[in-house]
């Protein structure tokens, strides 16, 4: 039999189930200790989401500012951050200065954000920007980031955004720039969202995509330009026990609480036992995916999830990918 290549691992950091628990003040020492409980257990990458107003939580970049000084040299990334919510050049600058601290570790995942309720309606209206031109905004926003991170002066007349005479001051560590990976669905995919990422991204993210379905979205984003490289990443909803029937009621409970309601039902998962989770796994990465990043639906159970998933799923799946 020939062997498949061990996908990269990473966890979603609970930045928004820290404050699911209704509690009056926020602790944030669990961010930490995930984080370090990733690193100390060979994990590649560590991340968090984001939202302004409709799902509270810590900020983003703020939260992986602290983590870049508390970790040595795991990777810091959003997924995904709502990147039309910001002014491009502020983006730049508060991301360079991310992976300045972290030496070079961050990665930004991007999306254009949904406007499926009158919270994330509100999200967009508040922070001034017409929800229905987010996608074309996202199109400038990352030329506009690129060309800070990558040129001295920056002079850039777009539909939303001018820059004259433009410099940063400062430059991430890589050459050209903090990877963007653009999130891109079969779902709400458009035509604009295949070009932005195969001409302006790093990579993709999928997220709730069936393993046949994001294949697709790779194969169409391939075909608008073959001569790129990107990076393939799934970001994948887990509850970890060995009843699937209570780890579903919990991974229903958390993702409840998290949007509000379970838009996308069955979508979600696997939940349940190790074996079948590493199974479902499995199935990304044949259809191309290289990283996988977990979220744990789960509300006062992260730190066991996490480490059931270092201590009993990725050994299984890592001896799935060898004997494939």
């Amino acid at each position: 039999m020939n062997s498949i290549d061990m996908p990269k691992i990473g966890i979603l950091l609970p930045t928004r189930g820290i404050l699911l628990n209704k509690e009056p003040h926020i602790d944030s020492t669990l961010l930490f200790s995930m984080a370090s409980m990733a690193e100390e257990g060979g994990l590649n990458s560590i991340w968090v989401g984001d939202s302004l107003l409709a799902k509270p939580r810590l900020e983003p970049l703020s939260t992986l500012s602290a983590l870049a000084v508390t970790t040595k040299q795991i990777m810091l990334g959003t997924a995904v951050l709502l990147a039309p919510l910001r002014q491009p050049a502020q983006l730049a600058q508060m991301a360079a200065t991310v992976d300045i601290l972290s030496k070079g570790r961050l990665i930004l995942g991007l999306g254009v954000g949904g406007v499926f309720n009158e919270a994330q309606q509100r999200e967009w209206l508040a922070a001034g920007v017409d929800q229905t031109k987010r996608g074309n905004r996202m199109t400038e926003l990352m030329q506009v980031c690129r060309l800070l991170w990558t040129q001295e002066t920056v002079n850039f007349h777009g539909n939303f955004y001018h820059l004259e005479n433009a410099s940063l001051g400062l430059k991430p560590i890589r050459p050209m720039g903090i990877p963007m990976l653009l999130a891109s669905h079969a779902a709400t995919g458009s035509p604009a969202q295949y070009r932005r990422a195969s001409n302006l991204a790093d990579g993709v993210m999928g997220i709730t995509d069936s393993p046949h379905l994001f294949s697709e979205v790779l194969t169409k984003i391939k075909s608008i330009n073959s001569s790129r490289k990107l990076q393939t990443v799934f970001y994948m909803t887990i509850n970890i026990n060995d009843d699937p029937n209570i780890a579903f009621k919990e991974a229903d409970k958390f993702i409840t609480g998290y949007y509000g309601q379970n838009y996308w039902g069955d979508k979600w998962g696997p939940f349940g036992p190790p074996d079948a989770i590493a199974n479902r796994m499995l199935e990304y990465v044949e259809a191309g995916v290289e990283e996988i990043i977990i979220r744990f639906a789960s509300v006062n159970n992260q730190k066991l999830q996490l480490q059931t998933l270092i201590e009993k799923i990725i050994p299984v799946l890592n001896k799935k990918c060898q004997y494939k």
